[in-house]
This record gives structure tokens, C-alpha cells and sequence, in this order.
């Protein structure tokens, strides 16, 4: 009995022992990465998510083959290797989430598509937040909110930059998006978003009392609140003359495999990519704008200059203006390489790569890291210092294996323009209309305070509406028959006058203080 029982055991450990050699020497026809596959089956997941200082690349990252939820990653801080993943994209290369990331961001987004129906996907996202809608209908809408919050925020004594800037952009941009106001609404649809927020990068564990739970429950029930709406839209009929509007049109098509569940996820992760993100930006550039009054100082001037060519300044930015404004474009380039928003960008990999003496095996993942390159002291002069002025002579509108912020390839990011036109009207007004000042020393390092500058009207209404302007449609992709667009057009309300926003009666009291 006794024997039976040691020759078991002794199995077990040749069996374990094996599969031990496998999991820490993983097949691979060339020399693998450098790195640690870590513990059995949960590998370096607890590392990776780790908090790390914000000035220098993560530790983690400099490594650097890992695993991830039981995913082989190689990480990639390599800026040929990085541009040569982009490239390949739909050939070798092909979009990679974890199923537990799919399952929080949607298993039927933007992100778990590939080819001509992501590119179907995308057209129609760019019909609604690309360069001919901001410039035709968002620009203008921006201006006007953007001027309502600094004139309410200016009556605080001190405002969170992160909170009151998501809320503008929120509100702004999900009744574009699908109708939703958030004072009319019985469901709260920032409080579910915000649920998600929290748990968005936590360790995968779906149990209650886990951020990961906390998330999906958010999720779920931001879900329900879009599913609402797409729901009494239908059994309205009433024409919104929104996003939404346009999606459940383009549903009905005969040579669309276009859902409601595809439309449901676009909508959720449209409303979350586009306030989450840009608000990010704009608090960073606020942090990194009360550290360098020299850059405020050049920024001034630009947008001086800008108001003092326009005939009316009550117009508001034109699209001429925004095109115009070399520096801020370089300020926002720097914020985006320093602040690196998005920590990864994830690509399976279906053949062998041979790159600089390694081979990233088959089957793998590759997580192209933005930080390690734009962080590297080989690319950028001085990597951890804040330098707008490193961006001059150079392209300011597109990404270049060096620069990495919104991604690159034919998965480009599809909100890149929308979050740098919006910080652009962001900083348009702060410094031509308003004064920033830190706050004290220990009050929590995002909220700031502004002020109303002396010469400023204390009427901030509205911009009003430029000779040009009109209210416009959605152009959908050029798949999308062009009687439908114009039948869509024929119905639109004619341009409405715009209110003045609230604005009398400005106390001096906010000014700026940001991040640090």
C-alpha cells in the first residue's frame, strides 16, 4: 500500500515538475525576451498592477517578457518594434484584449472587432466625433459649454479640475451622444460610470467586494440606463437628431450586420473614452501649467493673438483659429507624451517575429508600453522634463513611432482630434479670460482655483452663432446610401437660437490650481 502511495506521489511531482519547466521555458522557435513568466497561472498580473510613481517608466515595464492572467506578454517599449506591430495590423498582428477586459469594455465594442467591419465600426464613430463633425457642429458646442463651466467653476473657492472637467464633457457629449441629460434622468448614468471607473484596472477577481465586481455591476448598470433610452426611442418614433438616431437608421439597413447589442456597447464605450480620457488630459496640463509659468506666458500670448485678429470676440474659436494655435498644439503633444494616459496597447501576435536577436513566439501577446518610449532618454532630450518647445519644426497632428499617444495604424484612436480640440477650447478661455492660482499647500493636489481677469466682462454669455455655423447631420461612412443622408438632412430642425449661458454677476473668488 505504502509503495503505491510513493509511486503516486512521485507522479505527480514529475507531472508537476514538468509542467513547471513548460510554464518558465515557454516554445519558441528563437531566443525569447528577457524576463520572468513569474508564479503558476496568475504569473506577474499582482506586479502589473502595482502602483508606480508617475515621473520615470515602471519597473515592471523595463523588464521585459511576463504573464498575464495566463497570457504570455511580451512588452514592448521598442519603438521600431512598436511601429512594426501598428504596421502589421489585419496581417500577422490583430487587436488583443483579455476576455476579462472584453467583458468590462464590451464583448461587442469597437475593441473586440477586426477588419472591414472594425473599419465599418470606426467610420461610423468618426462620422460622429472625427475632423468634419468637430468642425462643423462639435467645435462650436464646446466653446459654449466649456465657457459655462470656467464661469461657474470661477464662483468657487477652489474646484476639482478632474471632476468638474468629465462633468462638462459628460454632459455636453452624451446628449450629443444618445439623447441622455443627467437632471432629467431618474437612473444617474455618471454615478454607474463612475462605479466602473473604479475597478476599471484591479486584478480580474468577480467576487463581491472586489473592485473587478464593482466594475461589471457599474457597467451593468450604465447598460441599463442606455438600454432605456434606445427603448422608449423606439417605441416613440420621435427623430432625435442625435448619434443614436443615426445608428438605429443605419441598423435597418439590408447590407448591415449592425445590432442593437454592437450599438448598445458603441454607445457605452463612446460616453467613457471621451470624457474619462480628455478630462485626464486637461487636468494634467493644468498641473503641469501651474509648475511652468513660462509656458502660461507663451500660451497667453498665442491666444491673445488669436483674439485680437478676430473681428468679434464674442464669436467664439473657428476652426481657422483652432488650426492656428502652434503652441497649445505643442503644449498638448508634451502633456500627452509625459502624462501617458493609456498604459498599453495590446496585439496578439499569429506567426513568429524576429526582431534585434529575439523572437516573440507565435500566440503571444505583444503590449506596446507608450511610457517606455516616450520616456526613453534615447528619444527625447531630458525625457522627465516639461519642454512644449521640444515639439518645434515638428508634425503636431500625427503620431510617429517616437510618439505613441493615441496609438498607431488603422487602429489609430478615433477620439485623438476630439480630445485635442476640446483641450484647445479648454485653454483657449483659462488664459484669456481667466487667473489661476495654486491652493494651499495641503489641499488635495487636483483642485485649483480661478479668477476672472480684471478686463474680462462679467456677462459670459454664449458665443454667438458665426455667419457660417450650421446645425448638421452626422455624415455616416461611405457605405451609407446618400438618398438616406439626405432625407436625414431634410429633416432637421432649423438652426435654433442659442441661449446665453448664465453669467451675471461674476465674484472674484477661483482661481487655478491644479495637479502637484
Amino acid at each position: 500500500m505504502w509503495v503505491l502511495v510513493i509511486c503516486l506521489i512521485a507522479f505527480l511531482v514529475i507531472l508537476i515538475s514538468q509542467w513547471l519547466q513548460k510554464w518558465l521555458n515557454p516554445k519558441c522557435n528563437g531566443r525569447l525576451p528577457r524576463g520572468s513568466m513569474g508564479l503558476p497561472i496568475i504569473g506577474e498580473t499582482i506586479q502589473f498592477f502595482s502602483p508606480h510613481s508617475f515621473y520615470g517608466i515602471p519597473p515592471f515595464i523595463s523588464k521585459r517578457m511576463t504573464n498575464l492572467v495566463g497570457n504570455l506578454v511580451v512588452v514592448s517599449g521598442d519603438s521600431e518594434l512598436n511601429q512594426y506591430i501598428f504596421k502589421e495590423e489585419g496581417k500577422s498582428v490583430y487587436c488583443s484584449y483579455t476576455e476579462s477586459a472584453l467583458k468590462i469594455m464590451g464583448e461587442q465594442s469597437l475593441l473586440a472587432y477586426h477588419g472591414v467591419f472594425h473599419k465599418y465600426l470606426k467610420n461610423l464613430t468618426l462620422s460622429m466625433i472625427g475632423p468634419e463633425s468637430l468642425k462643423e457642429v462639435l467645435l462650436h458646442e464646446m466653446d459654449a459649454v466649456t465657457r459655462k463651466y470656467l464661469h461657474s467653476c470661477s464662483s468657487y473657492a477652489s474646484f476639482d479640475v478632474k471632476e468638474e472637467s468629465a462633468n462638462m464633457v459628460f454632459e455636453y457629449f452624451a446628449k450629443k451622444l444618445f439623447g441622455y441629460e443627467e437632471a432629467k434622468a431618474s437612473k444617474k448614468l455618471r454615478e454607474s460610470y463612475k462605479a466602473f471607473l473604479d475597478g476599471l484596472i484591479s486584478f480580474p477577481l468577480n467576487i463581491p467586494g472586489t473592485a473587478f465586481h464593482a466594475c461589471l455591476k457599474g457597467r451593468e448598470n450604465a447598460i441599463k440606463v442606455i438600454n432605456n433610452v434606445i427603448n422608449e426611442r423606439k417605441s416613440s418614433q420621435q427623430l432625435c437628431h442625435d448619434f443614436l438616431d443615426f445608428l438605429l437608421e443605419e441598423a435597418k439597413s439590408k447590407d448591415t450586420i449592425l445590432n442593437e447589442a454592437i450599438i448598445v456597447d458603441l454607445v457605452f464605450l463612446l460616453l467613457f473614452a471621451s470624457y474619462e480620457t480628455t478630462s485626464e488630459a486637461i487636468t494634467l496640463v493644468m498641473k503641469f501649467l501651474s509648475d511652468h509659468p513660462s509656458v502660461v506666458v507663451e500660451l497667453t500670448k498665442e491666444h491673445e493673438e488669436i483674439l485680437k485678429n478676430r473681428k468679434n470676440e464674442e464669436l467664439g474659436i473657428t476652426w481657422t483659429e483652432y488650426k492656428s494655435m502652434t503652441f497649445t498644439h505643442m503644449v498638448i503633444n508634451e502633456t500627452l507624451r509625459l502624462g501617458n494616459i493609456v498604459p498599453g496597447i495590446f496585439r496578439g501576435v499569429t506567426k513568429d517575429i524576429e526582431m534585434k536577436g529575439t523572437t516573440i513566439p507565435a500566440g503571444s501577446t505583444v503590449m506596446v508600453c507608450p511610457s517606455a518610449v516616450h520616456l526613453n532618454p534615447a528619444k527625447y532630450n531630458d525625457p522627465l522634463a516639461f519642454d512644449p518647445w521640444r515639439w518645434e519644426g515638428q508634425e503636431l497632428h500625427a503620431g510617429s513611432k517616437n510618439f505613441v499617444a493615441f496609438g498607431g495604424g488603422s487602429r489609430l484612436c478615433a477620439g485623438a482630434h476630439f480630445a485635442k480640440v476640446q483641450v484647445a477650447v479648454f485653454l483657449h478661455y483659462l488664459v484669456t479670460k481667466y487667473r489661476r492660482t495654486k491652493g494651499a499647500p495641503e489641499s488635495h493636489p487636483r483642485r485649483t482655483r480661478v479668477t476672472p481677469k480684471a478686463h474680462q466682462s462679467h456677462t459670459q454669455g454664449a458665443p454667438k452663432a458665426h455667419p457660417r455655423r450650421t446645425r448638421g447631420a452626422f455624415s455616416g461612412p461611405p457605405s451609407v446610401p446618400q438618398r438616406r443622408q439626405k432625407r436625414r438632412l431634410e429633416q432637421l430642425p432649423e438652426p435654433r437660437q442659442r441661449q446665453r449661458l448664465n453669467g451675471a454677476g461674476v465674484t472674484p473668488e477661483p482661481r487655478l490650481n491644479s495637479a502637484g
